[in-house]
């Protein structure tokens, strides 16, 4: 066994990792690429990498403003799952469900994807009226989804208040067993690595400025790093997407707001399914560290603040105490908010735009997160082929001239 001394710890605790290998290549950027992906979260990422895996296009940059996985890749809540009711959305997620159970394997880093469930609680008669046709629409899709009991209710979740005198009592619940959680930075970090092993060049610190536009068609991308020339570019900016698109001349129907989450103390085991209750607006699941990540709805108001508010946190926290009485004592640790693109009908938008040669992944709202491996996987079909593939040609722009939306919000009350 290899023995370090007192000196050579001390020394290696205070170091900046100087003499670390890089996970990936910090190289200089280029004049001329074939394709340029802006956005180094999740969704830009996995577009370079299957661009480079799946259709032999390694002569891609990467553009970041700021560094890989700043964005909402590193300010989600990390659940991943599938339980839509469209069939569009269903097959959409499901198939992004699936990537994520190969995804360590398939890019050799751990995501550490952990498949707990994912328990959606019943709190009214309303509730379990509505709950028992999705589900039925669900297994129709394809897609898993148990009815439990109460009992089962308590058992998944120790703690949970099943009792008479609960103000939100507790009449049953859905459970997605494939459900769970995953490592966002994981999986921005293993796509990143992916990618840069396949020559895709990943320049972080660099800011689009503007586009090179002629005759409708783009010609090349203006960033504070200089002026690349290529005729296809990919955008997968979440909440910064209308910016983009103003930059390019087109308008998005797509409103920025912040998702807000906090994170509690580090606790010793509590429960492994991640918890939904639509009835309060709040979600809580355990990550690996003990933590108690939390989270509700959006602050409903235009906002590009990744700092949130007090009103949406005390909403949260008294739904998570009602919820888990025991939990009331327990101190927070931290709280950020993301910026997300919300779109009429809570459903994606990935596909051309009105310029030639350029693409847009977005509209995600609060849940790009689960949506990453499919997202980048399809937007890279888009681009290579230049037309969709069959799981994302219902989400382009189109619908909105033709009012063929998916609203998920609408038919199931799931705005994300």
């Amino acid at each position: 066994m290899q023995r370090y001394s007192t000196l050579s710890l001390v020394k290696n605790a205070v170091s900046h990792h100087e003499g670390w290998a890089q996970a990936w290549r910090s190289p200089d950027l280029k004049a001329e690429y074939d394709v340029v992906v802006i956005g180094g979260g999740g969704h830009g990422l996995a577009t370079a990498y299957y661009l480079a895996k799946e259709h032999g296009i390694a002569k891609v940059a990467v553009l970041e403003a700021g560094w890989i996985g700043g964005g909402n890749t590193g300010r989600n809540t990390t659940v991943v799952r599938s339980n839509y009711l469209f069939p569009e959305s269903a097959a959409f997620y499901d198939f992004s469900l699936k990537l994520f159970e190969g995804m360590s394997q398939e890019l050799n880093f751990n995501v550490m994807l952990r498949q707990a469930g994912m328990l959606t609680l019943l709190h009214s008669r309303h509730d379990v009226e509505v709950m028992r046709r999705n589900i039925n629409a669900m297994h129709m899709n394809g897609v898993d989804a148990d009815w439990i009991n109460v009992a089962e209710v308590a058992k998944l979740a120790p703690g949970i208040n099943v009792g008479p005198e609960a103000r939100y009592p507790i009449k049953g619940g859905i459970l997605q067993k494939r459900g769970g959680v995953a490592r966002h930075d994981g999986v921005a970090w293993g796509y990143a690595r992916a990618a840069d092993s396949l020559g895709v060049d990943i320049i972080q610190q660099c800011a689009v400025t503007g586009f090179d536009i002629k005759a409708g068609a783009v010609q090349g991308v203006q960033t504070s790093r200089g002026v690349i020339r290529t005729k296809k570019v990919a955008i997968a900016v979440a909440g910064h997407s209308s910016v983009l698109a103003d930059m390019a001349g087109f308008r998005l129907p797509v409103s920025s707001m912040a998702l807000q989450a906090c994170v509690s103390e580090p606790l010793k085991p509590v429960f492994d399914a991640a918890v939904m209750s639509p009835a309060l607006g709040v979600y809580i699941s355990q990550s690996d560290k003990g933590e108690l990540v939390m989270g509700g709805g959006l602050d409903l108001y235009p906002s590009y603040a990744q700092r949130g508010n007090v009103g949406t946190l005390e909403h949260v926290i008294a739904g998570v105490i009602e919820l888990f009485p025991n939990l009331s004592r327990v101190k927070l640790m931290r709280q950020w908010a993301g910026i997300v693109d919300i779109v009429h009908d809570s459903s994606p938008i990935i596909g051309h735009t009105p310029v030639e040669g350029m693409y847009i992944n977005c509209g995600f709202g609060t849940g790009g997160f689960k949506a990453t491996p499919a997202g980048g996987w399809t937007m890279a079909h888009t681009v290579a082929h230049d037309k969709p593939h069959k799981l994302n040609e219902a989400f382009s722009l189109k619908r909105f001239e033709t009012g063929a939306f998916i609203d998920e919000m609408g038919a199931a009350g799931i705005s994300h």
